[in-house]
């Protein structure tokens, strides 16, 4: 099972892996499942969510654009974009936001804690300093009746990052994560800023005021559109009549597992498949991308067991489904259960089989014209580099072992 050494603290080998998934791949998102929070008694404000969880987009290669309010923008192939990221979270609490991000990866997920430390009062407390200091909710108003709850004493700033703790940032202080990390490139996440950016707008100057919806307008419905935007799969609407969009809404483990299968599934060795499949052949005649392709990866990150201040025991996750013959389940388990979903080199190896097949079946995939020709100069293409990439990944090793040895 991959986890990210930079994100995680798994040690030397897992993070030479999550350095080499930077390298290939310095664009990339991650769709993040959040599981419930529970928060212990005697820390500040009383947080407890549902054990439908939570949902996040962490975006590689992007930064906040530092103007007192929430707004990104993407790092240039020259400005170090695997060094760079940025978590998006969708709250209810927010009045002229839809949205927030809070940069770094190692902030996003550990806040200000370092490897090995436990979670200590004063741990929590240095963590929304530095939170306050970086100027993460700047220019977000929050909706007055939460201010209801608010302890006497406590300033209305302290009490926004109090209890956007574990949510909006240093999420592992009291959640487990389920991710569905995505390679991207430079005009893919340029579109998916600008949808969010976008998005953002109408609430910062005042024409709306944001308001959260379970069924219509929840943290998972922008994490999937803004996947999209890359042409990943359709969007998810908004704003349907309430009643309709009970039976059919999105939530954060279903999309978990929709993303790891719509990224590594689809039956792109099939020319005709993807030729009939609308809405694949449509964004393939546009980017010239396919939406399963290598280096979709499923990563999971435990929240911080030595914890003064959270929970972290059994922490639930549910699906959306029927309990006794929903697919969710069974697919859950077989992610988890082949390597090509969870480690770097056996995906890279078996997309290499996948276009090797692909190529040698040209002759008789019944697709002809303009299509086949663009297909096959695709799987070509991407046949050659995934060799490429197992290469360097192998390279990668071998320096490794020679540094240690």
């Amino acid at each position: 099972m991959m986890r990210d050494g930079n994100m995680y603290g798994e040690g030397e080998t897992a993070a030479m892996e999550g350095d080499a998934y930077d390298r290939l791949y310095p664009y990339h998102a991650e769709l993040c499942a959040l599981s419930e929070l529970r928060k212990k008694p005697g820390f500040g404000v009383p947080v407890r969510s549902g054990m439908g969880g939570h949902c996040l987009l962490y975006l590689n290669g992007v930064r906040r654009d530092r103007i007192g309010y929430p707004t990104l923008k993407v790092c240039a192939p020259g400005e170090a974009p695997a060094r760079n990221g940025v978590g998006i979270s969708v709250n209810s609490h927010y009045r002229n936001a839809n949205w927030v991000a809070a940069e770094g990866r190692e902030f996003l997920w550990r806040g200000a804690l370092q490897p090995g430390e436990r979670l200590t009062r004063e741990a929590y407390e240095r963590t929304q300093d530095r939170a306050k200091e970086i100027g993460l909710l700047d220019g977000v108003q929050f909706h007055d009746h939460l201010f209801r709850a608010k302890p006497h004493g406590m300033s209305e700033r302290d009490y926004m990052y109090e209890i956007s703790v574990a949510t909006d940032y240093a999420v592992h202080f009291g959640r487990d994560t389920y991710h569905a990390r995505i390679p991207l490139d430079y005009e893919r996440m340029l579109s998916i800023v600008a949808y969010l950016n976008n998005l953002n707008a109408p609430y910062r100057d005042g024409e709306r005021v944001f308001r959260w919806r379970l069924f219509n307008n929840n943290c998972v419905h922008v994490v999937h559109n803004a996947l999209a935007e890359a042409g990943i799969w359709a969007p998810w609407p908004t704003g349907q009549f309430s009643a309709l969009a009970m039976f059919n809404f999105p939530v954060p483990k279903n999309e978990f597992v929709d993303l790891m299968l719509r990224a590594n599934d689809l039956p792109i060795h099939n020319a005709r498949a993807i030729h009939d499949d609308h809405l694949v052949r449509r964004t393939f005649s546009q980017t010239g991308i396919l939406p399963t392709a290598p280096g979709a990866l499923a990563v999971v990150g435990a929240a911080i067991r030595d914890n003064d201040v959270y929970d972290t025991e059994r922490l639930r996750l549910i699906f959306y489904e029927n309990p006794f013959w929903g697919p969710y389940r069974r697919h859950f388990a077989r992610i988890f259960a082949e390597p090509r979903y969870t480690d770097l080199r056996a995906n890279l190896r078996h997309f290499a089989a996948i276009y090797e097949a692909a190529l040698r079946s040209r002759a008789g995939d019944g697709a002809a014209g303009p299509f086949e020709a663009s297909y096959h100069h695709y799987i070509a293409r991407e046949a050659e580099r995934v060799r490429a990439q197992l290469a360097s990944l192998d390279q990668a090793t071998e320096l490794l072992e020679e540094a240690v040895s």
